[in-house]
């Protein structure tokens, strides 16, 4: 494939170090079944050098021009009737401790709606106020602030994850059963429930899926484990911003759970350290991933090559973010 540094495809999945618009160009219409991802956050993070790198680009209209190609043909590969779902946050402007945020979730739906998508769900991922405040040091987050002036006390802003739907119903994603994978997320599921799992009668009396799909279902993820990310630190490069920050295997699970079925073609076109591709391989479909930075890359295949181990442990503390 032109453009790619490095690539390994298995039976399991097929990975390249590259720009994704090279990958997606050179995949069939109508041939993949879901894609689901974090972009680039305009304005808040640079995470290379590269001129391909669209947290490069010199504006923010300039990055929704070239994030809008990856939407397109995104759309062109997605199989009618299928999902994308698009992991975002508010963009503060700055950490002065007046803080104000740039709608980034909500132009990343009118992008989509633009390039033909509708736009089916948000689900907002709760965020401990307290906790945001000692990671990320925001100065409106301080108690302090509200004592002294609660017009600029700040919000812990929740992360979204945004679902769109191609038009059309080629393939539609059937769960016969219900759902069987298990909870992805920090409630357990009632003892008195695990009986009804892979129920194959009347799906009404279905009480474990239906436990399940309540919670996958209601616009507020309130107990996604925002430490339970795939091992990230040694994907650093020297001169990097303390921003690493892998998307949870909770909110990929969900989607994939929900919106899939084993067997199918998963696609992620800014991969990381390939935390979409990694839990796609883990549910039984086929993974797809593209990354651009080499260090992130090299890092993916580590944690791929554990695919079939337990779950990596990954340290307690993993949020360095510095605060923009």
């Amino acid at each position: 494939m032109a453009g790619v540094l490095e690539q390994q495809i298995t039976d399991r999945w097929a990975i390249y170090n590259g720009d994704c618009m090279d990958m997606l160009a050179a995949i069939p219409d109508n041939s993949i079944h879901a894609t689901i991802y974090s972009p680039p956050f305009s304005g808040l993070y640079h995470y290379s050098s590269d001129d391909r790198d669209l947290s490069n680009a010199r504006s923010y209209q300039e990055f929704f021009e070239h994030y809008g190609f990856v939407i397109r043909e995104k759309y062109r590969i997605t199989i009618p009737g299928r999902l994308s779902g698009v992991h975002a946050a508010l963009v503060p402007t700055s950490n002065s401790g007046k803080d104000a945020y740039t709608d980034f979730p909500g132009d990343v739906i009118r992008a989509h709606q633009e390039a033909g998508w509708l736009f089916i769900a948000r689900h907002v991922i709760w965020k401990e106020p307290l906790a945001v405040r000692n990671r990320t040091m925001a100065k409106n987050l301080a108690h302090r602030t509200i004592c002294e002036n609660a017009a600029f006390g700040g919000v812990a802003a929740a992360d979204e994850l945004l679902v769109f739907r191609k038009p059309g119903d080629a393939e539609p994603i059937t769960h016969p059963c219900g759902l069987v994978n298990g909870y992805a997320g920090g409630e357990p599921i009632p003892a008195e429930l695990l009986k009804f799992r892979d129920y194959d009668g009347d799906q009404k009396l279905n009480r474990y899926s239906h436990w399940i799909w309540r919670r996958y279902a209601s616009s507020v993820w309130d107990d996604v484990r925002l430490d339970r990310v795939l091992p990230f630190r040694d994907a650093r490069d020297e001169d990097d911003e303390k921003h690493v920050h892998p998307l949870q295997l909770d909110v990929i699970e969900r989607f994939l759970d929900l919106r899939t079925r084993p067997g199918e073609r998963v696609l992620t076109p800014f991969m990381g350290v390939g935390s979409e591709v990694y839990s796609a391989v883990r549910m039984g479909r086929f993974g797809i991933g593209a990354e651009l930075k080499p260090s992130y890359f090299q890092q993916a295949l580590r944690n791929l090559a554990t695919v079939d181990d337990e779950l990596p442990v990954v340290e307690a503390q993993l949020f360095e973010d510095a605060a923009p």
